[in-house]
């Protein structure tokens, strides 16, 4: 609002407060028949009767004798009738005109008329106009003091309405409340045009007061020049002179801009008010306000536009999604997930600025072409999701049109241009799904077979593409396993392993696997759940899980399992040989659990080995130096195993099943199985055939120089806790095994034959 409260009223709202005055009037003049107070701009703001058109007549004319001539104390007319109307204007002590006091008269003739002159009625009058002057300006201080207490009241409306830009951000879309923001701000300072512009985050609001439509020709001309006003001072800029139409450098408005400027203090934009040339001009109440909400507007947008890309931020994109997803509507949208190829290397090669100048041309190249009703987000370092009201197959060509975009983007390294690509998923948005994660997961998924199949390129999730399912039912799968982990619905199991011959040195092993509880209590076998926790880096997590709790479990233990003829075989990833941290932690496990380190053999794929050969030659010599066994697991499957075997301290050789399973059908399964005995005899290496699923393939693996054999035929995996049921505590006696033991818990049975052949 403006500072002053306008000047067209009467100060003190009169009324029948000012009947004292009228008594007094008519007691100094008793022939007067009307006292009215008249408005400075004419209207008629109180009367002792009915005034008619005459008397409005005589006010117009006498009105711009008074502003002529503002000295004048007064002047009388002549009604119809020859009734006179003494006009006596009242001013303030800065002769500002408050009101003009209207006394009427009667006349008996003519000649009456004549000798009541101005002069003689004024001096009568004096005294009371006089009191009657003091009250209006006592009137007027009080209004112009309820004016600005009313503005002040109003304007802190304003600011607590939006005195947390960061909470306000937090409850609603960013570009709903910088809309809302704009259009508060236009109408509490009385301005016909607001405008918003921030270039770099691809915001550019404008909205119109109550009373005219935004002035959209003024601001396609002049917004180049609204930013440069800004950006050229930190403080808010007035331009309250407007100039005519003629001028160069006309401005047919009055203006106040601010400069939007970032936390660092980066100029970003600018908050541009403007009012038409006939309104009241802008104050510096109004630009300290303007200045307060241009930093309420800079928080909302830097809490919901990345600096980077000038796309959503994260969370304001998981807003916009929500309310995509919540609205009921037949209107298809389709998800574009968009991984920069090897930005990494760009950044290791060229620098982190070359890999910022990609990703800020990639977002201002998605800002230029996202359609109407499209939104975009950079949701992570290189990754970028766009969500467009669209079918999957046109969703597929703007995805394409993306792609041959960023191979054009001009990035360059000491002038020398730098290859620029892009792998894109797009599949139908999920809006059934609760979390981002698996709203996205369909498109994440096909992204990442985009990058498998060669990268630069786009692909569309789709059913009947084995990988893609894999993939995305890897997803679901690893939020499964991240709940089990943290409600504690892991198990260990364990399936025994025994030698083919009895010999001093031969013990029976178990080796240890991992089970998983799901929500409905099935349990579920690795082979559901362990792609996926390679696939998002969780094994080293499980790794650690499974560690900690055989060592756990066998404590109590520790004197009873001291000297027996048992080992535990534990398995570890490859990727826990990549942690720095994990071979240190699970020699300090050891160490101090107080068991014999001869109780355990820990296994490592083939592939895993060879492909960390140097990790995991290293943590090998350590556990061995221990006491430890070392097994391969899966041997006989990779193809550069053989030649580092000599240089690893392997204590066994576990051949793979899927060897192990024809051995009855394929002479070459069976020269390898008989070729690998051999050669681990040769080493003093044991051996231990995988998927012995009958007794017949069992007989011929023995048949074949293998030292032990696992599987199915030998006994199945029961639950950890039910083993060490047989291992009693130190305080507890040893529990008979009862006669009718079942084979498959207690394979002693087919043991026994077995070293009897």
């Amino acid at each position: 609002m403006s500072s002053s409260p306008p000047s067209e009223h009467v100060p003190g709202r009169p009324g029948p407060r000012f009947e004292p005055y009228v008594r007094l009037v008519r007691c100094l003049l008793p022939r007067a028949s009307c006292v009215a107070m008249f408005a400075p701009a004419g209207d008629l703001a109180w009367s002792t009767e009915t005034v008619g058109p005459d008397l409005a007549n005589v006010m117009d004319d006498a009105l711009m004798s008074t502003r002529s001539n503002p000295d004048s104390p007064g002047q009388v007319r002549v009604l119809p009738g020859n009734m006179p109307v003494y006009l006596c204007p009242l001013r303030d002590d800065t002769q500002r005109l408050l009101g003009v006091v209207a006394v009427v008269c009667r006349t008996k003739d003519a000649q009456d008329a004549k000798t009541h002159d101005f002069a003689f009625a004024y001096a009568l009058l004096s005294p009371v106009l006089e009191c009657l002057r003091r009250e209006l300006v006592a009137g007027a201080t009080i209004d112009e003091l309820h004016h600005t207490v009313g503005g002040l009241d109003r304007g802190m409306n304003l600011l607590l309405a939006y005195g947390g830009a960061e909470q306000s951000a937090a409850t609603a879309d960013g570009a709903n409340e910088l809309q809302a923001l704009l259009q508060q701000t236009i109408e509490h300072l009385r301005a016909r045009t607001g405008a918003l512009l921030v270039p770099e985050r691809n915001v550019t609001l404008v909205r119109a007061g109550e009373h005219a439509p935004a002035d959209m020709q003024f601001l396609m001309q002049a917004h180049r020049r609204l930013l440069s006003m800004a950006q050229a001072q930190r403080e808010p800029v007035m331009v309250n002179e407007t100039l005519s139409a003629a001028t160069p450098d006309a401005l047919p408005h009055r203006v106040l801009c601010c400069s939007l400027r970032s936390r660092a203090g980066r100029f970003i934009g600018v908050l541009a008010l403007l009012r038409e040339a006939s309104a009241d001009a802008f104050t510096e109440r109004d630009a300290h306000i303007a200045e307060i909400l241009a930093r309420k507007a800079i928080g909302v947008i830097e809490s919901s536009y990345d600096a980077l890309s000038g796309l959503y931020t994260r969370a304001a994109f998981e807003r916009r999604v929500r309310a995509v997803t919540d609205r009921k509507t037949s209107q298809a949208w389709s998800a574009l997930y968009i991984d920069v190829d090897q930005l990494h290397v760009i950044n290791e090669k060229s620098g982190m600025h070359v890999g910022d100048s990609v990703l800020a041309q990639l977002g201002e190249l998605l800002r230029q072409r996202l359609p109407h009703g499209a939104f975009g987000s950079r949701i992570s370092g290189d990754r970028f999701v766009v969500l467009l009201p669209a079918q999957v197959n046109d969703a597929e060509r703007f995805a394409e049109s993306l792609r041959t975009g960023a191979e054009r983007l001009a990035v360059t390294d000491v002038g020398v241009p730098l290859p620029v690509s892009i792998s894109v998923g797009v599949a139908l948005l999920d809006c059934a799904a609760d979390e981002l994660a698996h709203v996205l997961a369909a498109a994440e998924t096909a992204c990442k077979a985009a990058k498998d199949r060669g990268r630069n390129r786009v692909e569309v999730y789709q059913q009947s593409d084995v990988s893609i399912v894999r993939r995305f039912a890897d997803i679901g799968i690893a939020g499964q396993l991240r709940e089990a982990i943290d409600a504690g619905r892991l198990h260990l199991y364990a399936q025994l392993i025994l030698p083919f011959a009895a010999a001093d040195s031969a013990r029976p092993h178990y080796e240890l696997l991992l089970r998983m509880t799901d929500e409905d209590g099935r349990t579920v076998g690795p082979d559901s759940f362990l792609s996926a926790a390679t696939r998002y880096q969780m094994m080293p997590l499980i790794d650690r899980w499974v560690i900690n709790h055989v060592i756990d479990a066998l404590k109590p233990r520790a004197a009873v399992l001291d000297g027996q003829a048992l080992g535990f075989a534990i398995n570890f990833s490859g990727q826990s040989l990549n942690d720095d941290a994990f071979s240190d932690l699970l020699i300090e496990r050891i160490t101090s659990s107080g068991l014999d380190p001869q109780l355990f053999c820990f296994e490592l794929t083939e592939t895993a080995t060879v492909a960390n050969l140097g990790r995991a030659e290293a943590l090998m010599w350590r556990l061995r130096e221990l006491g430890c066994g070392v097994a391969l697991d899966d041997f006989g499957t990779g193809l550069s195993s053989l030649s580092c075997l000599r240089q690893l301290p392997v204590t066994m050789l576990k051949i793979d099943g899927s060897i192990v399973r024809e051995v009855l059908n394929d002479p070459r399964a069976e020269s390898m199985v008989r070729a690998i005995a051999q050669l681990a005899r040769g080493m003093s290496i044991i051996t231990v055939a995988e998927y012995i699923e009958t007794e017949a393939i069992g007989a011929r693996i023995a048949e074949l120089g293998v030292d032990y054999g696992q599987g199915f035929a030998i006994g199945r995996p029961i639950p950890l806790a039910e083993v060490l049921l047989e291992l009693p505590l130190p305080s507890a006696p040893r529990a008979a095994v009862p006669a009718d033991a079942d084979p498959e818990r207690d394979p002693g049975t087919w043991y026994a034959g077995v070293v009897g052949r």
